[in-house]
């Protein structure tokens, strides 16, 4: 996505929230994130910064709260975040867990069947979370190698 400060900057103020450099900081990661980030793969993203790992925790539940991101994923007890596109999304796809390397990924596109939720059900599923495992295609090559 590659979003600029003042992309961030803006959503930040349309949800009211005061635009300090920690916030700045870890929405523009989540924002530009291939894949679902937990909170140590944050830190890693921000890299050497005078933030402590406390007040970007308070950072990714304060702009969880504010719904600009959400919680996508709890593999293994772990929270993973991924930028809410719109005010009121879920994020509602299914996810690979990779039993080799730990990632988290979305699954592409290509790969989720179509909505097969229809008809007087179609109303009553409000949200879904669906996790697939097993060795992502890195981790396959890597063995085949």
């Amino acid at each position: 996505m590659n979003t600029t400060q003042d992309k961030v900057e803006k959503l930040l103020k349309e949800r009211g929230l005061r635009v300090t450099a920690p916030r700045l900081a870890v929405l523009g990661a989540i924002a530009d994130a291939q894949s679902p980030v937990s909170h140590s793969q944050m830190l890693e993203l921000l890299g050497d910064t005078d933030w402590d790992p406390a007040t970007i925790y308070r950072n990714l539940v304060k702009l969880r709260d504010a719904e600009l991101i959400l919680v996508v994923n709890r593999a293994n007890g772990i929270d993973r975040y991924a930028l809410a596109r719109t005010k009121g999304d879920q994020h509602s796809h299914p996810h690979f867990v990779c039993e080799d390397c730990g990632e988290v990924s979305c699954l592409p596109v290509e790969l989720v069947p179509a909505e097969t939720a229809a008809g007087r059900w179609n109303a009553s599923v409000q949200k879904a979370a669906i996790q697939l495992r097993g060795e992502c295609p890195d981790c396959l090559d890597g063995a085949e190698g």
